[in-house]
């Protein structure tokens, strides 16, 4: 095979995508800037560096993390292995030790005949060149000037204010109503109606609720054109009900009546109505202030968050224009992106989708058959949702089973539900990966 891959990027998601190219035998470039210029995040001079935590979330496999680790492992994925070295005791959660962690993929990557480590910024694109992108989410600004000229002007986002998602099964449906304001449309929101002491224990809550820290490189702009729900709140006792929670011209089909105080509304956020979005709740709260507070909305207090509300320095692409299910790019079959970059969430999902990358460009290379993604699996259904051309207004997805299909039948215990879903899940990937063989 004479043709070479250039791996833009030496995280979680280029190292797996360098990995998956090795294991093939496809030839790999590796570019990475550290230790020549770091982001403002990064300090270790060591490969998929783990900033904000040591953990890598659930272990189990009736938790969707846990099973798309599981999935990883079917395609030996280098992070996994890294993992098993480096873990440490942490309960029901995946934690690592990060320096062992980073040091043991940085080790494998650079003893890999096949990968040759470039120490340099790569600040240029070639069209021609078979590529993949994985820079993350803080790619540097003359590499993001470079992906906007190769995707558009409108394919480029640089910070990611997201309001949290909950599954629809959760929803208490006798608190709730669906209906349009002034009955315009269809009446597609749930509707969460408050009365006034509903309403003031709500917003006491939320005003004093604890917000998490933003990095220094994040204060001056995450809040341009986008206020978090508890900034809005502190303006006034009463300004949400003149904002996302204005009760005007929403009529309860079961009362007849349109008397609520205010209204918290859900927008459904996918096409099979699985995962709504709390409308108008992008925040800074931290994430267990957000399972506290937002609880106390009428219908939401036994909710299922899949997905916190952020707002934090974010480089993602408008994936659902511009890559198709593979993870490569709709314009120009040379070139993938992997990471966070194509708008999955999470160290275990940007790794999952270089692997994906990673496997497909090889097979692309040998002229095979791509895998093909499955949403009855979790490594199938991320790069389905973010490929989705039916998502208008795209925010970043992580791991959680709202986007896998569901079954066929009725389990009424959650966690023996998803138990199956996942034995179901892991199945399919073994059926696949043997066909491929």
């Amino acid at each position: 095979m004479s043709e070479k891959v250039k791996v833009i990027g030496a995280g979680l998601a280029g190292c797996e995508a360098a990995w998956q190219l090795s294991r093939q035998g496809i030839e790999v470039e590796l570019y990475e800037m550290k230790p020549k210029k770091f982001s403002p995040a990064h300090r270790s001079e060591n490969f998929a560096e783990l900033v904000c935590s040591n953990s890598l979330k659930a272990d189990r496999i009736e938790n969707a993390c846990g099973l798309l680790k599981e999935e990883m492992r079917l395609f030996d994925s280098l992070m996994m292995s890294a993992a098993d070295i480096s873990r440490v005791p942490a309960g029901g959660a995946l934690a690592v030790d990060r320096d062992v962690f980073s040091k043991f993929i940085t080790d494998k990557i650079k003893n890999e005949p096949l990968i040759t480590v470039k120490n340099e910024e790569v600040t240029q694109i070639n069209p021609d060149e078979y590529t993949i992108i994985a820079t993350g989410p803080l790619t540097s600004d003359s590499l993001s000037e470079a992906i906007s000229e190769l995707t558009g002007d409108t394919g480029l986002y640089f910070f990611d204010a997201a309001a949290p998602l909950v599954t629809a099964e959760s929803i208490d449906k006798d608190k709730t109503f669906f209906g349009a304001r002034y009955g315009k449309g269809t009446p597609d929101y749930i509707n969460c109606p408050m009365t006034k002491d509903e309403y003031f224990a709500f917003y006491n809550e939320l005003v004093n609720a604890e917000c998490a820290d933003l990095h220094e490189f994040e204060n001056s702009a995450v809040f341009e054109g986008c206020m978090p729900v508890e900034v809005m709140a502190k303006r006034g006792d009463k300004t949400l009900t003149f904002g996302p929670l204005k009760p005007v011209g929403l009529v309860n089909p079961k009362t007849g009546k349109d008397d609520a105080y205010a209204v918290v509304q859900l927008r459904q956020d996918n096409i099979e109505g699985t995962l709504y979005n709390i409308v108008g709740f992008q925040t800074n709260l931290k994430f267990g202030e957000q399972k506290r507070v937002f609880s106390m909305i009428p219908g939401l207090q036994n909710a299922e968050f899949v997905r916190y509300g952020v707002m934090h320095r974010n480089t993602f692409i408008n994936s659902p224009r511009l890559l198709n299910k593979y993870y490569q790019l709709r314009e120009n079959g040379k070139i993938f992106f992997a990471g966070q970059i194509t708008g999955v969430e999470g160290y275990v999902e940007s790794a999952s989708s270089g692997i994906l990358a990673g496997y497909n460009m090889a097979r692309k290379l040998k002229g095979k058959p791509m895998w093909e993604p499955d949403k009855k699996t979790c490594i199938g259904a991320l790069p389905l949702y973010i490929s989705d051309e039916y998502v208008t207004k795209f925010q970043p997805m992580n791991a959680n089973f709202g986007i896998i299909e569901g079954l066929n039948e009725r389990i009424r215990k959650k966690a023996d539900r998803y138990n199956k879903i996942a034995i179901r899940a892991l199945d399919l990937v073994k059926k696949q990966m043997e066909e491929l063989l």
